[in-house]
């Protein structure tokens, strides 16, 4: 896989907005490793520990940091740029926090987007989207089916539907600036990815299930579960970016055909209760304990959640390559080498990319 993606990626010019986040820094790591040239567009990282700090990622890319919402920073930023492929995956991604700020989740996951492909919508040169959204924009039913591309879009928390906002955007642009049907006139091609609950080292967001276990054991204190029997599609940080690689080089390759949304999840034998990912967390670490804390005020979060990846599966030729357990042991695994031997991280995080795709 890595030879067939450093062929589409190598010397490319591309644009990768959230390049500071937890997926950002890791897309940034892979993008480097194939040899595009990379400006990023993100807020400041929050902390002098976050994993875009701890991979040097100022060393590996040109980096803007500004605001989705600065819209005329934006689209400078591309026009003077002028990418050849664009991935967005700058976003407020917490559910609790949009329920703190349910007004600035609609702006930057929203209006951002639309701040972003309007971006591209001026360019005079063609340019390949893959646009991130979530696996919450299905309308939840919570029910054991899992969600195919075609099913109801909504969204119950702000978060969730704020994401789904976005995906009207996305369609709407489609439709109305970069209809398939006039590629030839305007030589843009859009798609979305869709992904679950994404799991590995160097995230320290806060409401996050892995940062929340690892702060824990560290201070060897007891895990705080506020939903133990909500069951969420877990996968390891790698298996979606290595889909939206894939997705962003089947694009540049055939535009029409793959302009469209993929879902990019576990198996569903992964879709597991939070109870058994702290469970599986705990035995990685070699010691631990957990304990059940619940709220009358605590906000509502879906309670069973799964995806139907078959689209992916049969068009882009892509399938989930680690178990939960393994995802599980892989994330662990790097935040005891980061406890242990820091000077080394950024080596580690390249050999666990390298693992990941077989070399």
């Amino acid at each position: 896989m890595f030879e067939k993606l450093e062929t589409a990626y190598k010397g490319k010019k591309v644009l990768l907005t959230g390049h500071t986040g937890f997926k950002g820094s890791w897309m940034l790591k892979i993008l480097s490793m194939l040899g595009a040239t990379v400006k990023g567009y993100s807020l400041a990282p929050e902390n002098d520990f976050d994993l875009y700090y701890t991979i040097k990622g100022d060393e590996i890319c040109d980096s803007v940091i500004a605001d989705l919402r600065d819209r005329k920073t934006l689209l400078d930023t591309i026009a003077d740029f002028q990418p050849d492929i664009v991935f967005h995956l700058a976003a407020q991604p917490l559910v609790r926090l949009s329920y703190d700020i349910p007004a600035e989740t609609f702006e930057v996951n929203a209006i951002g987007t639309a701040n972003v492909l309007d971006g591209v919508r001026l360019l005079n040169k063609p340019c390949y989207v893959v646009l991130i959204t979530t696996d919450k924009v299905y309308h939840n039913n919570e029910w054991v089916y899992p969600y195919r591309e075609n099913d109801r879009l909504g969204g119950y928390d702000p978060y969730s539907a704020s994401k789904a906002c976005a995906e009207l955007v996305i369609d709407s642009y489609r439709n109305s600036f970069f209809n398939l049907a006039k590629y030839d006139e305007h030589q843009k091609s859009i798609a979305v990815g869709r992904a679950g609950n994404v799991i590995g080292g160097g995230d320290w967001a806060k409401d996050r299930l892995i940062p929340d276990i690892v702060r824990a054991l560290s201070k060897n204190e007891k895990v705080v579960i506020r939903n133990p029997y909500s069951i969420r599609p877990w996968q390891h940080v790698l298996e979606p970016l290595f889909g939206y690689l894939l997705l962003g080089s089947y694009i540049l390759n055939e535009p029409v055909k793959y302009a469209t949304a993929y879902n990019f999840g576990p198996g569903l034998n992964d879709a597991l209760p939070v109870s058994t990912m702290v469970e599986l967390a705990i035995k990685s670490w070699g010691s631990g304990d957990f304990e059940v804390v619940s709220s009358a005020t605590q906000p509502h979060e879906a309670g069973l959640l799964k995806l139907d990846i078959s689209k992916a599966i049969t068009e882009l030729k892509w399938t989930p390559t680690y178990s939960a357990q393994i995802a599980i042991e892989k994330s662990i695994a790097w935040y005891k080498h980061y406890n242990s031997s820091p000077e080394t991280i950024i080596e580690f995080t390249e050999k666990q990319i390298r693992e990941f795709i077989g070399e």
